[in-house]
């Protein structure tokens, strides 16, 4: 642990003098890289030990009454959240130099490398906390830095409204927290994890509404429906490797939390069935919008919303089996729950690094602006490519690994068993599989607009590749979400004491099953990638041998429909692409809205149409209830009335009323 404590001192540090050497955006930011890839190192030592079955490792700091000790922890849960924070940390920080140095002249960078310092410094607190104040700091912190990332560009309105809604909904968030670990402390009477995990077992329903506390403080940070408005806002404003280190790994705290309260907590069997249906709620909801955003980095965040329904599915069904006995099908559950959550974050992070890419190369992120890109900067389209391929769960890549076991895990809910459960999970995997082909529609959508095509702007038209910053971390990322494809045992078989913590002992054991499964999958994977790489070899060799003589004129037209100079608007939109599921399948909420200006005149002049790609939830619950809770609040201004003394005489009320209130109590008590 005390590699840690260096960790996060070396990160502090580091943050300080960035913010000094403002004046030197390429000094900061190079002080910021630097300092996050030493502690990542050196925070990878202890998690890898555990990993590998070390002791779980305590630190106790004193501290004063009445917050306790403060206390740091590394057990199996902690080490298997860190691992794709600290990887996917490392590389945000050497893709994050590169793609803000061009704002240097307009901005200082010092500022920015500090927050994100902060940020990485409080996600490793938070997972390694073990006392309720230390997390509850370190939980603050990590909102506070990441808003001021998200408003990095303040100057535009749309991102000073992420921001302040990203805020809003955090601190509700926190309200939740702060009140379960009041309740908690109420009932194990003390503030650290430890005095929870010792505490009586509480009532049946004392434990439902902590859980209930829970699931909305935590679920707001992961994007749980009907909390996940935030999200989509705030990954779009903000800059992409920051987005891609909130998406990857900053809402898998929110799980963290959750998990870490269900084991204070005995198993209720409620949770599983719960847990699956807001899983399968957030997954359509999710894709559904997903379907119809022209800004790429709104798709992306509502493809987030869908993998964290995804792994809720995968929680909930080991939640559920563990309950009922069915221990197997319960592992399955849980190493399709636990690898989704390596393999979204290598993902995701991959697909907000080409988002990031094509932003920069292209200057906008805008689908119906983009197309053509394959030609203007194969590198990004290729890793792009990839990334959508494996977030869409095809094979032979990691995402289709993942989806796999969780398939598995539901068909074995199948119609010899009695009961209307068995039946429902045995309906899940039809459902689980529209899911997955929305999001495979979705990506296609995604790769044919932004990749193919001609371009529909000049800044499209005009695109150039990034340089080698940007394009190595996402090198590595589209290696790994290979690598994870072809090697998935390898990961099940760390798996086994986190399963065991999470969901007990026989489920743990059961992962050697599940893994003995992927170990096929993975091999077949290999087997296509083999395929794969020798279809591109005999490409390779044809091509050279029927390549045209010089000289020689080997470009023909091909037939044209009568149109000698097609134009970029001739081709599908993002719109029109997915339009017939928007507007055929889905209901009218779920579709984008539109607003035309016809001429009025019979006579040929100018006509307008606009659309509006926002969330339901957003246009029709949220902000009209913000208002009205506004409107009430704004007949209170009259209390301010902007004179001094009119403010001493309401704290001179208000002290006297407490005065009275605490004599009238213990005037009572005697």
């Amino acid at each position: 642990m005390l590699l840690l404590v260096s960790a996060l001192i070396v990160l502090l540090a580091s943050g300080v003098a960035a913010l000094l050497a403002h004046r030197s955006p390429s000094r900061a930011t190079a002080i910021g890289t630097v300092a996050t890839l030493v502690a990542c190192g050196l925070a990878s030592v202890p998690v890898v030990q555990t990993i590998l079955g070390h002791d779980v490792i305590t630190l106790r700091l004193p501290w004063q009454a009445p917050t306790q000790d403060l206390m740091l922890g590394m057990d199996p849960l902690s080490a298997f959240f860190l691992v794709p924070v600290l990887v996917l940390s490392a590389l945000a920080a050497i893709y994050g130099r590169t793609y803000l140095l061009p704002y240097s002249p307009k901005k200082s960078l010092g500022g920015p490398t500090c927050a994100f310092a902060v940020l990485l410094a409080a996600m490793i607190t938070v997972i390694v906390a073990r006392s309720t104040v230390l997390f509850l700091v370190a939980w603050e912190a990590m909102t506070l830095a990441s808003y001021v990332l998200v408003t990095f560009e303040h100057e535009k309105a749309e991102v000073r409204r992420a921001g302040f809604v990203y805020l809003v909904a955090a601190h509700v968030g926190e309200a939740c927290l702060l009140g379960m670990f009041l309740l908690l402390d109420h009932r194990a009477g003390g503030l650290g994890f430890d005095a929870f995990a010792l505490m009586p077992a509480p009532s049946a329903g004392f434990a439902a509404l902590l859980f209930l506390l829970a699931a909305v403080g935590f679920g707001i940070k992961a994007g749980f429906l009907p909390f996940h408005v935030w999200l989509p806002e705030a990954h779009a404003a903000a800059p992409s490797h920051i987005s891609a280190l909130m998406s990857g790994v900053m809402i898998k705290l929110g799980l963290y939390g959750l998990l870490r309260v269900t084991t204070f907590l005995p198993m209720a069997r409620w949770w599983g069935p719960a847990l699956i249906v807001l899983g399968f709620l957030g997954a359509l909801w999710g894709i559904s919008l997903a379907l119809y955003q022209r800004d790429m980095k709104r798709v992306l965040a509502y493809s987030s919303v869908e993998n964290m329904g995804i792994v809720t599915i995968g929680l909930g069904l080991a939640f559920w089996r563990a309950s009922r006995g069915d221990f197997f099908l319960a592992s399955l559950g849980a190493a399709g729950a636990l690898l989704h959550v390596w393999n979204h974050a290598a993902m995701k992070g991959l697909m907000f690094f080409s988002a990031g890419s094509v932003l920069h190369g292209s200057g906008t992120k805008d689908m119906e602006k983009l197309g053509g890109l394959m030609k203007r900067m194969p590198t990004t389209g290729a890793l792009m490519l990839a990334g959508a391929v494996a977030i869409a769960g095809l094979p032979p890549l990691n995402g289709f690994v993942s989806e796999w076991l969780l398939y598995l895990g539901l068909m074995g809910g199948d119609l010899a068993h009695p009961g209307a459960i068995n039946v429902a999970a045995l309906l899940g995997t039809g459902l689980l599989a529209f899911v997955g082909g929305l999001a495979a529609l979705c990506f296609v959508r995604l790769i044919g607009v932004v990749l193919l095509g001609e371009p529909r702007s000049n800044a499209a038209a005009h695109a150039h590749e990034s340089t080698f910053g940007m394009l190595a971390p996402m090198v590595v990322l589209a290696a790994l979400v290979a690598a994870m494809g072809i090697f998935p045992g390898v990961l099940l078989r760390l798996f086994g004491p986190v399963a065991s913590q999470l969901f007990g002992a026989t489920v743990g054991e059961r992962m050697a099953v599940a893994q003995s499964s992927v170990v096929v999958l993975g091999a077949l994977n290999a087997a296509l990638w083999a395929g794969l790489a020798l279809a591109a070899l005999v490409w390779l060799v044809l091509r050279r041998r029927t390549k045209t003589p010089a000289g020689a004129s080997g470009t023909v037209g091909t037939w044209d429909c009568g149109y000698v100079a097609p134009s970029a608007r001739m081709q599908y939109s993002g719109r029109s692409f997915s339009e017939f599921v928007s507007y055929r399948l889905f209901p009218r909420p779920f579709r984008p809205r539109t607003k035309r200006e016809m001429p009025a005149s019979p006579f040929p002049t100018a006509g307008k149409f606009s659309s509006k790609c926002s969330d339901p939830l957003t246009d029709n619950v949220y902000e009209p209830s913000f208002l009205r809770f506004a409107d009430s609040f704004s007949r209170l201004r009259w209390i301010q009335q902007g004179a001094l003394h009119i403010y001493l005489l309401y704290i001179f009320v208000v002290a006297v009323a407490a005065l009275a209130w605490i004599s009238w109590s213990n005037w009572l008590a005697l």
